[in-house]
């Protein structure tokens, strides 16, 4: 055993140890410790990162869900709109038909009392020759003076009653 160099190796180990233990351990302890607090100040910032993380990530569901809102608000209120308009220009659309279906029967109207006075003014006419033509033939003139003068004669209590 004596005679065997892994033996004087492993003792030389010890030993170097034993001599060094202090000077080495101090300057490891330190760098691992170091290590340490930057491994644990990582995780905390990764911590505090997912935590951000998390909050935006609620932040922009909330933001999502309240613009889904507010585009189907908007959308309903499209509609409602839409609709209303539609209303409005069929009722206005209406409107205007009637106004001029009054228009064509009013002038109709007017057509019609148009032609029924000339038609009256022609027949009148019509009756004024004839009778001049049947009076003319058939009254003398004494008794043509006769009635025009009792027809001054009548003529204010004609009017009277027409004003009247």
């Amino acid at each position: 055993m004596f005679h065997e160099a892994g033996f004087w190796f492993a003792v030389s180990f010890v030993l170097f140890f034993a001599f060094f233990w202090r000077r080495l351990w101090t300057p490891i302890t330190a760098v691992l410790d170091s290590r340490a607090a930057r491994i644990r100040s990582e995780l905390d910032e990764s911590a505090q990162l997912r935590r951000e993380a998390e909050q935006m990530l609620e932040d922009a569901t909330r933001e999502r869900e309240q613009a889904l809102v507010e585009a189907r608000s908007m959308v309903e209120q499209s509609l409602h709109h839409a609709a209303e308009l539609a209303e409005k220009a069929r009722t206005e659309a209406e409107a205007a038909v009637q106004r001029h279906e009054q228009m064509a029967r009013d002038r109709i109207a007017a057509v019609e009392r148009a032609a029924i006075k000339e038609v009256r003014q022609a027949a009148v006419d019509v009756a004024v020759e004839a009778a001049r033509g049947v009076i003319g033939q058939s009254l003398d003139p004494k008794k043509a003076e006769e009635l025009v003068d009792r027809a001054i004669a009548d003529l204010p209590s004609a009017l009277a009653r027409r004003v009247a």
